[in-house]
């Protein structure tokens, strides 16, 4: 009764950063698909002289407390190598299908994999800057971070010197990030105006004040390693809008 001509719609890759992460994620995948287990498996042996041990073990335990390892996953220096090679393995995937992205946004940790899939940098560079990234942020203070379903302009009032503004998502969802006891108070403060927040699982106030001493070292990092223009263009989230060419290089 119907007839649909065939089209080839555009389709944008998004990946999410840390707090998405948990213990077997993929794992069907990783049993069922070739390609997906191919790229597990090498990311997981180049991480192997970063990490000190084989992420596989913790992605996919044979065995072990599944609440303690979800704890050793939620740590910054393993949660975002794991993030990063999960999402690397599941672009790959689907663009061995044929689904080609005509455009990319990652958030934090998801940015890397956008800048890696558009040819920025190269998968060994990336998982060397990924890794270093999060055993830097693993040695500074621990922190949390907090989705808020208000817009920008209703948190701004609570924040202050220990809690931050880290990300705007949308008009009306935001993150904070700050020590434990700033968030855990603006958490309070917004449940009696029954205003119902989610806490991500991190161990660190990403996006926030708190990431300041890392800056530096990072930094002489990301000079170590070649960056080129981007192949397939991908949203700043810096600017918000389309990353430029110098700016991926710098």
């Amino acid at each position: 009764t119907a007839y649909q001509e065939r089209r080839n719609p555009p389709v944008i890759f998004m990946f999410s950063g840390q707090g998405s992460q948990y213990v077997n994620m993929g794992l069907d995948l990783y049993h069922s698909e070739t390609l997906f287990r191919e790229q597990i498996d090498l990311c997981s042996e180049k991480l192997n002289s970063h990490l000190g041990f084989d992420l596989r073990t913790v992605l996919y335990p044979q065995n072990g407390n599944l609440d303690q390892l979800n704890k050793k996953l939620k740590q910054t220096f393993i949660a975002q190598p794991a993030l990063f090679t999960i999402e690397i393995a599941l672009a790959k995937l689907w663009m061995s299908w044929g689904i080609q992205p005509e455009a990319m946004v990652g958030h934090s940790i998801g940015e890397y994999v956008a800048a890696c899939l558009a040819g920025v940098f190269s998968l060994e560079d990336a998982l060397s800057l990924v890794a270093k990234r999060g055993r830097l942020m693993q040695e500074l203070p621990s922190g949390s971070m907090l989705a808020v379903p208000l817009p920008e302009e209703e948190i701004k009032p609570h924040l202050g010197e220990h809690l931050f503004l880290a990300t705007v998502n949308a008009p009306a969802l935001c993150v904070v990030s700050g020590t434990k006891e700033a968030v855990a108070n603006i958490e309070k403060q917004l449940a009696k105006k029954n205003v119902h927040c989610r806490n991500l699982h991190t161990s660190h106030a990403f996006h926030s004040k708190m990431m300041d001493p890392i800056l530096e070292k990072f930094t002489e990092c990301v000079n170590e390693v070649r960056r080129h223009p981007p192949k397939i263009r991908f949203l700043s989230k810096l600017t918000g809008t389309w990353i430029m060419p110098d700016e991926a290089a710098n």
